[in-house]
């Protein structure tokens, strides 16, 4: 069982050497609240690891594989011990007389963002990297515009802020770090000071898109995490997360959409969002993908008008289909700011869609947060 500490934990140290079983019993990990949000390096929202500086031992691409880290005791290849991270070789000072890396040696990872956003907290994981971590580690963060090249981006006109200051960290622990910084990011600078591995990289945020990019795709998806939308709650998580409704693209597995667990009651499951900004809906996609026993019987979706408007029907309760698309258009455009969606009685979909334009107000209102956080 993973070791669960408060959210305030900070983790310093190695873990004791794995001595059998499994693995992650002595994981030291916490409850962290900014988890709340999407991870804004996944993989499924076109993040990745653009450069590094060394990845001697173990690839960097590693950093942002969905799946936790895999420790398997007895694989090694022809440089040593595998591991599912991003591990550089040992750094040495300049001399026999000082053989010790110095305060500033220090290894580094360039991350772009799957989409651009503010990062309400960072997670560096150690897990399985017991003697061989980073006695520290920090992360900045860059607002560039376009597809910048690593080049571009290590060029010294770039203005990087710090995100998560220089900080001891833990072996085989989740170390998170809660993040204050009101700015638009879109790409990391992950550093570990001197050397070592990190198996796991996650950055909760916002999305904040490009509001020009926006207006001229007319009508989008104003529900979607890459466009912004994001959700707020949910009735349920027991198999998965509800985000999972709104990332990019159809569903490729089970667990790639919202699952509840089996009600025994009268009730029935939902999901709330919040969209982009006000926006005009004018059609509706649910998805069951993947769902074949375990879909919604029937979907509802309704729309409100402002954080304490009344709900409105948009789309009535109707029947699903497993593992299938359906499509609505809807008689007459609903505006709104929030959506909710709620399944009858139980069970899921794979994914929501709400196709629409962003209403005036709306527009103005993107474009202003937009500009206030240096896009």
């Amino acid at each position: 069982m993973t070791e669960q500490q408060p959210s305030s934990a900070r983790f310093t140290g190695d873990a004791n050497p794995y001595g059998g079983g499994d693995p992650y019993a002595d994981h030291r990990t916490a409850d962290f609240p900014f988890t709340r949000y999407a991870n804004l390096a996944d993989r499924q929202l076109g993040a990745a690891v653009v450069a590094a500086n060394d990845e001697f031992f173990a690839h960097r691409e590693n950093l942002l594989l969905p799946e936790p880290a895999e420790f398997d005791p007895e694989r090694f290849g022809h440089k040593g011990k595998v591991m599912d991270g991003w591990e550089t070789r040992r750094r040495r000072g300049a001399s026999a007389d000082h053989p010790w890396p110095t305060a500033d040696d220090h290894d580094w990872a360039l991350v772009r963002l799957g989409a651009p956003g503010v990062v309400h907290g960072i997670v560096v994981d150690t897990a399985h990297f017991r003697g061989n971590y980073p006695q520290a580690v920090s992360v900045e963060g860059t607002s560039v515009p376009g597809s910048p090249s690593p080049e571009d981006l290590l060029a010294d006109d770039v203005k990087w802020t710090t995100l998560v200051p220089r900080t001891e960290v833990g072996g085989h622990a989740a170390n998170g770090f809660a993040v204050g910084v009101e700015q638009r990011i879109t790409h990391l600078r992950v550093k570990q000071h001197p050397d070592g591995g990190i198996a796991r990289l996650r950055v909760y945020g916002e999305v904040v898109p490009d509001p020009r990019w926006l207006s001229v795709l007319g009508t989008f998806d104003v529900v979607a995490l890459e466009n912004g939308g994001h959700v707020e709650d949910a009735s349920n998580r027991f198999y998965s997360s509800p985000t999972n409704t709104i990332q990019p693209g159809r569903s490729h597995k089970m667990d790639d959409g919202w699952e509840t667990r089996r009600r025994r009651d009268r009730g029935n499951d939902w999901i709330r969002y919040q969209l982009v900004a006000r926006s005009e809906i004018r059609a509706i996609e649910i998805d069951t993908a993947y769902l074949k026993g375990n879909s919604a019987g029937w979907a509802s979706v309704s729309v409100r008008d402002g954080s304490d408007g009344d709900w409105r029907e948009a789309l009535p309760r109707t029947r699903l289909q497993p593992d299938t698309n359906h499509r609505f258009v809807l008689a007459a455009p609903v505006v709104g700011t929030h959506a909710r969606v709620d399944i009858y009685p139980d069970g899921g979909i794979s994914r929501l869609r709400l196709f629409g334009a962003l209403t005036e107000e709306g527009a103005a209102a993107l474009t202003a947060r937009h500009r206030e956080l240096g896009g």
